[in-house]
């Protein structure tokens, strides 16, 4: 099996609104959308949104918890661009849940929650490099 991940995909309790924040409050653009799913292109991956309740049925299992121990991060180029992450987050409805600080591994990280409570980690990581097509490369490579 190669090394990699295709697809994230986070259930939500409201597709519409989930749609809003990331489409209208952070600029994202969908590939597609249907009534209980919506598709993102990412650099070198897939991002979803899954209507909760059509998502448990796909997958055979219950959603149980507001925190499921899961967290998507974002790489930025600058402390001053994870400020700005967290702060358009903030204004398309999201919630802080640890400000933006000196991480012990020497770069700066918060965390915020999108509407529905899936944790966002926003980092600048002077160990990785993020290339021009937006792909990230960790150890400087």
């Amino acid at each position: 099996m190669d090394q990699r991940i295709s697809l994230i995909t986070l259930g939500v309790g409201d597709l519409a609104r989930a749609r809003r924040f990331y489409e209208q409050g952070l600029g994202w653009t969908p590939l597609s959308a249907l009534d209980e799913v919506a598709f993102y292109q990412l650099p070198g991956l897939g991002f979803a949104l899954f209507e909760r309740k059509a998502l448990e049925l796909d997958a055979g299992r219950p959603i149980d918890g507001a925190f499921s121990g899961f967290a998507v991060a974002i790489n930025e180029r600058s402390r001053d661009a994870v400020d700005a992450t967290i702060a358009q987050a903030v204004a398309a409805g999201g919630k802080v849940t640890k400000p933006a600080e000196t991480a012990p591994w020497g770069g700066y990280s918060g965390y915020v929650a999108d509407l529905d409570g899936h944790a966002w980690e926003v980092a600048w990581n002077p160990g990785c490099t993020i290339h021009p097509d937006g792909s990230t490369t960790f150890g400087g490579a």
